[in-house]
């Protein structure tokens, strides 16, 4: 249910120069209005919602206080940009959110001259934002560069070489962190609010360089002290001293949600500040909607939701999730032997880690945002016997990559690689799509790539992960439901780099890697009922190379078609090296790979993406027919 939502005031922004006309005292109305728009435009598109309302009147008060788009606002993540997209010309679009055709759930520069920098990946920000910054300088202009990151996206080592940079460098960037989780701060009130207004201001910031000037001039024992006791100072009242370590000037904390604090101190930030300047902004994740507030980890990512109950709407499940199915079969593993552990990177409930966490706190480890760490910690782990599961979503395995090659795989170690959202991902779009994994990993000497072609199959190469000793190994799987396969009560160890038949034909062979097998198995019903007897193999690997399998199929069928859901350079580029290799493309073999296009997909419903590529049981048909050179709908194919 949707309940309709008075926005007088709202009505009349376009843009963010309507925000900034207004009054101070409008700004409260203004940021409650944002609100109930963000949380009524949610309930119909889901999306991030808790995120969104916990910055809405930050959005407001950066969008009253700075010259966007002149002044360069960086949403780290993206996440929490919703309100920023109903105040930039985007409100009459706002429930298109994630929708076919509508706006992207996270920034795009493409989308609007307000998103100077895309992202949906964590802890960009800084980074981008002192190229801007840089930029700025080189071209002798004078506008303002935001870079706005949470705490979460602060545990991740990019920000801190970016900050490191930063204050090196010494451009005038403002670095907002948005704190909704960490507890870093002290008390939040009024008179931490009189003090971040305080040493924000000109006159503070000037009187701090002078200090500086004339304590060079004072012997060195002075010196020191003097630098000693303002570091003391500092840090006792305000905590920032790694952050002035760092070069960058610490205000804060601030209550970001009172825009009677928030507004005089970004104002004085803009004025004054010359250098980097860190303003901390003590928020609240859910802010101002009660069902958000009471479980903000449920409301970071939501379904449609009745706004008056909060309930969410979930369709019923015909089958186990992916996710569930791996965590439960490790969960049994971990039973069995104590060596196994866990991993994630700021993902538990995302990856099933959750449900491991509670069955094994000892053995559970979050590093945080730290895709890097987290693979070389996996590393040491297996170096001293352990058995590590480092169980990271496709997208963000790309940025361990570094680790994984030189870390894990020029070692041999034999660290165990779980990959959720393997393929696309719908809403998120091409950000969040699993695409490249096959390839970048199938590439690594010594490393064994597998797929799981259904929920069974996933138990089994859990089971095989954990059994494996003899070098780092890696399976990926779906995100979504499996077939409704039926489920073995225990996993069985796979042989390493043997497929399966599920059935045999004499004339079409789909060779399937992955979560295309339901669709294989379903065009093979209509290739039959159009008079192409088909077979259907599940590869299971796409390193080692079922190199038998692959051979078998290609002398003893017209036709082969490979399927997988990841990009060029993958599971059909190995197949088709092996064939090449072996002397198996002699002409007589019509031979095609289906994989995702070479380009980047917007987001839409997975099943339209699939669709819009042949990567569905109708497009593999049309596949099959094309090679025969006969229509894929009309007249019965013969082989």
């Amino acid at each position: 249910m949707t309940v309709p939502t008075k926005t007088p005031l709202l009505d009349r922004v376009a843009t963010p120069e309507d925000v900034r006309r207004l009054p101070e005292s409008a700004l409260r109305q203004l940021a409650d209005e944002v609100r109930q728009e963000t949380i009524s435009a949610v309930s119909v598109t889901g999306g991030h919602l808790g995120a969104s309302l916990g910055v809405v009147e930050l959005t407001v008060a950066l969008h009253h206080v700075f010259r966007t788009p002149d002044d360069k606002v960086i949403w780290d993540v993206g996440h929490q940009a919703y309100p920023h997209k109903i105040l930039t010309g985007r409100r009459d679009r706002i429930r298109t959110l994630r929708q076919p055709g509508g706006l992207s759930g996270f920034t795009r520069r493409s989308e609007s001259e307000y998103d100077p920098f895309g992202a949906a990946h964590s802890s960009t920000s800084i980074s981008a934002g002192l190229g801007f910054a840089v930029a700025r300088d080189l071209k002798g202009e004078d506008n303002a560069v935001v870079c706005v990151i949470g705490d979460g996206a602060m545990s991740a080592g990019m920000a801190y070489e970016a900050m490191n940079n930063a204050g090196a460098f010494g451009s005038r960037l403002i670095v907002i962190l948005n704190d909704n989780d960490m507890s870093i701060a002290p008390p939040v009130g009024a008179m931490s609010g009189y003090l971040a207004r305080l040493v924000s201001g000109r006159t503070y910031l000037s009187l701090r360089e002078a200090m500086k000037g004339l304590v060079r001039h004072l012997p060195p024992f002075v010196e020191r002290g003097a630098a000693r006791a303002e570091e003391f100072a500092r840090g006792f009242a305000m905590g920032g001293t790694m952050f002035e370590e760092l070069g960058f000037y610490y205000v804060g904390p601030v209550d970001g949600h009172d825009l009677d604090q928030l507004v005089p101190v970004l104002k004085n930030v803009r004025d004054a500040a010359k250098g980097p300047v860190l303003v901390h902004v003590v928020t609240q994740k859910g802010k101002g909607y009660a069902p958000a507030e009471k479980a903000s980890d449920k409301y970071h990512g939501v379904n449609r939701f009745d706004v008056v109950t909060g309930e969410q709407a979930k369709p019923k499940a015909n089958a186990p999730s992916y996710t569930k199915v791996f965590a439960t079969s490790l969960i049994d593993e971990a039973g069995r032997d104590e060596r196994v552990v866990a991993i994630t990177a700021a993902m538990p409930s995302g990856t099933g880690l959750d449900l491991f966490g509670q069955a094994f706190p000892k053995r559970t480890f979050d590093v945080g945002i730290a895709e890097q760490h987290a693979v070389t910690f996996a590393a040491g782990l297996a170096a001293d016997g352990m058995k590590p599961f480092c169980a990271i979503y496709s997208t963000f395995l790309q940025r361990g990559y570094d680790q994984i090659a030189h870390d894990v795989a020029l070692q041999g170690l034999p660290v165990r690689f779980p990959i959720d959202r393997a393929g696309l991902v719908g809403a998120d779009g091409a950000t969040h799509a699993g695409a490249f994994d096959i390839a970048f990993l199938s590439c690594l000497p010594g490393m064994v790539v597998m797929a799981a072609g259904d929920e069974a199959e996933l138990r089994h190469m859990v089971a095989t992960a954990a059994a494996f000793d003899e070098g780092p190994i890696a399976f990926r799987y779906p995100r979504g439901e499996g077939l409704g396969v039926e489920m073995p009560e225990r996993g069985s160890v796979l042989e390493i780099g043997r497929g399966r038949v599920l059935r045999e034909g004499t004339t079409v062979a789909l060779l399937s890697f992955g979560g295309r097998l339901g669709e294989c198995l379903a065009a093979a019903e209509e290739l039959e009922g159009r008079g192409l007897s088909t077979t259907v193999a599940d590869a299971r690997f796409a390193k080692p190379l079922d190199t038998d399998l692959v051979a078998r199929l290609a002398r003893d069928h017209a036709v082969l078609v490979t399927v997988e859901e990841g990009s060029v350079g993958g599971f059909g580029s190995q197949v088709l090296h092996f064939m090449a290799t072996a002397g198996l493309l002699d002409g007589r073999l019509k031979v095609r790979t289906l994989e995702l296009p070479d380009r980047y997909l917007d987001h839409d419903k997975p099943e339209a993406m699939y669709a819009a590529i042949g990567l569905d049981a109708r497009g593999i048909v049309a596949t099959v027919a094309g090679l025969l050179g006969q229509e894929a709908a009309g007249q019965p194919m013969r082989a």
